[in-house]
C-alpha cells in the first residue's frame, strides 16, 4: 500500500520536530561543555552567560551560574510574593524559582518553549533558580564596553552595565548579592 499525501505530511512534520529537538539537545550539550571549559579556565571572568529576563539582557558570571534546565512543574507555595513562583525538582533537589522580571516590577514572564530555569551555582550555597525568558549563550566581556551609565534604579543586584558591538545594553547580574538581599529572602506576604 502506497502512503497518501496526508501520511507523508504527517511523517515530514514528525521528522522536522525530531530534527529540531536533536539540534536543541546538541546546542544545550555544547553550551554546557563551553560553560564548564570557561568555568575551569583562565577566561572564567571574560566569558559570561547571556540571558534574557523580561525585556532586559543580563550577564551572569559562570561561577554563579549552575544548571540551565527547561521549565518543568513548579509547585506554588501559598502566601508568597507574586514573583516567587514556587519550588521545582532539579535532579532530586528542591529549588526555589523566582521570576526576576516580576521581582523588578515588570510584567510576569510567560513560560514558553524558550524559557529556562537558571539555577544558582552550588558554590553559592543557595538552592534557588531564576526564570529566564531565553538563554542567549556565552558572551565575551572583552568585546564589550562598560557603560558610564549606572544600571537603572530598582535593578537590584545589577553590578554594572555594558554595551556590546551591536549597541545592545547588558546588565551584569551578581547572584551573590541576591542571597544576601533581605527582600529576596523574605518571600512570604
Amino acid at each position: 500500500m502506497l502512503p497518501t499525501p496526508d501520511t507523508q505530511k504527517t511523517a515530514s512534520s514528525l521528522d522536522q520536530g525530531a530534527r529540531r529537538r536533536t539540534r536543541l539537545r546538541e546546542f544545550q550539550a555544547q553550551l554546557v561543555e563551553r560553560m564548564q571549559a570557561a568555568r575551569s579556565g583562565a577566561d572564567a571572568h571574560v566569558n559570561q552567560l547571556g540571558v534574557q529576563i523580561g525585556n532586559s539582557r543580563w550577564l551572569v558570571s559562570l561561577q554563579h551560574a549552575g544548571e540551565i534546565v527547561p521549565v518543568g512543574t513548579i509547585t506554588r507555595v501559598p502566601l508568597t510574593q507574586d514573583w516567587f513562583l514556587g519550588v521545582t525538582n532539579i535532579r532530586g533537589k528542591l529549588v526555589t524559582v523566582v521570576d526576576l522580571a516580576r521581582y523588578h516590577g515588570e510584567p510576569a514572564t510567560s513560560v514558553d518553549k524558550d524559557s529556562r530555569i537558571l539555577a544558582f551555582a552550588p558554590s553559592l550555597g543557595f538552592n534557588g533558580g531564576l526564570l529566564v525568558s531565553r538563554v542567549l549563550g556565552l558572551r565575551n566581556m572583552a568585546q564589550m564596553q562598560e557603560s558610564p551609565d549606572a544600571p537603572p534604579p530598582g535593578l537590584d543586584w545589577a553590578a554594572a552595565r555594558y554595551i556590546d558591538h551591536e549597541d545592545l545594553v547588558w546588565n551584569q547580574l551578581d547572584l551573590s548579592l541576591a542571597i544576601h538581599d533581605p527582600r529576596f529572602l523574605h518571600v512570604g506576604i
